[in-house]
């Protein structure tokens, strides 16, 4: 019996040692092939610019194409959903968002992944919420945003990326601190949504300066307010809600690169370790500068708790009724 023990052991411990002696060789030459990097909205949103930057720049130091993937719907929960369930070898990516990977989760039942259905391979950056109009709506700062649509309850129409999209939470968040009744209008990315504001479908909508740059820049749309604590650098005369007198409406976007579940770490570390390299090029960061974004960088783990972090926040806006869930 001891014999029979001890093949076993001897057995598992060299199948152990094959396996990772596998995974190292696979980590070694990975990319072979061209990578599908997911992204869960549509082309032309900030999600979409920052994966088309920084997978060129993947592309050229590894010789292998990042392909970008456009899988919009249901908040990004679709595009998540490809990748929770996609086999974990590296080949298969995601462009991580508040919105498909944490709030999308926890507000829609029907989503089949969970938050922690992910490896968080690393934090790429984040970027304050703009308050966005079309330039014939009345208000043009943060208090005469907040006479109005408290003059005119139920009759504004604020756009978002879909429901439990980052622009999702950050309209409760709004509505939140100021007790206003607004029509909220879901969209599949924030692209759509920008061009039905522009074309005054809709009156209002949070989005970023990735998103929005071009249309801020032309004046087809104006910029009410700044969901930060401080003013952009890009936008110095746009008040904030804070200064406004809204307070706890603060709301940001964030962005990173994730993978299925069980990514082997060597994999994880390599992706992580170059996407770091990549953060730290000198034509990168101005290009994020240009776009508003904060750089973040760091270790798998440091991203992992952040995507905690934003998680409960979430749940805590769920359990007192500030979102819904579905």
């Amino acid at each position: 019996m001891r014999r029979t023990f001890m093949r076993i052991a001897v057995a598992g411990a060299a199948a152990l040692v094959a396996g990772s002696a596998v995974a190292a060789d696979a980590a070694a030459n990975y990319p072979n092939r061209p990578v599908r990097w997911v992204v869960p909205f549509t082309p032309g949103a900030s999600n979409d610019i920052l994966a088309r930057l920084i997978g060129q720049k993947l592309t050229e130091a590894w010789g292998q194409q990042f392909v970008i993937d456009n899988r919009a719907g249901a908040g990004g929960a679709i595009g998540a959903d490809t990748v929770a369930k996609s086999v974990a070898d590296g080949y298969t990516l995601l462009l991580a968002n508040p919105g498909p990977s944490v709030n999308t989760p926890l507000m829609l039942t029907r989503t089949s992944y969970k938050v922690e259905d992910f490896t968080n391979i690393v934090f790429i950056g984040y970027a304050p919420l703009l308050i966005l109009a079309n330039p014939k709506f009345p208000p043009n700062n943060p208090k005469e945003l907040l006479a109005y649509v408290r003059a005119n309850p139920g009759k504004v129409s604020w756009g978002s990326s879909g429901n439990g999209s980052s622009l999702h939470i950050g309209l409760a968040l709004f509505q939140a601190a100021t007790g206003t009744d607004i029509v909220h209008v879901p969209y599949k990315g924030s692209g759509p949504g920008i061009v039905d504001t522009m074309s005054g479908q809709i009156q209002a909508m949070h989005t970023t300066t990735l998103s929005a740059e071009a249309q801020i820049k032309s004046g087809r749309v104006k910029v009410v307010g700044v969901a930060a604590a401080k003013r952009s650098p890009l936008l110095p005369d746009v008040p904030t809600l804070a200064e406004s007198g809204i307070k706890d409406a603060e709301a940001i976007v964030w962005f990173g690169m994730s993978g299925p579940p069980k990514l082997p770490r060597a994999i994880t570390d390599k992706l992580n370790a170059q996407v770091n390299r990549t953060l730290l090029m000198a034509d990168v960061r101005q290009r994020l500068d240009q776009l508003g974004l904060e750089v973040a960088g760091g270790s798998p783990e440091a991203f992992q708790a952040f995507v905690k972090q934003e998680a409960a926040k979430v749940t805590r806006l769920v359990k007192a009724g500030l979102l819904k869930v579905e």
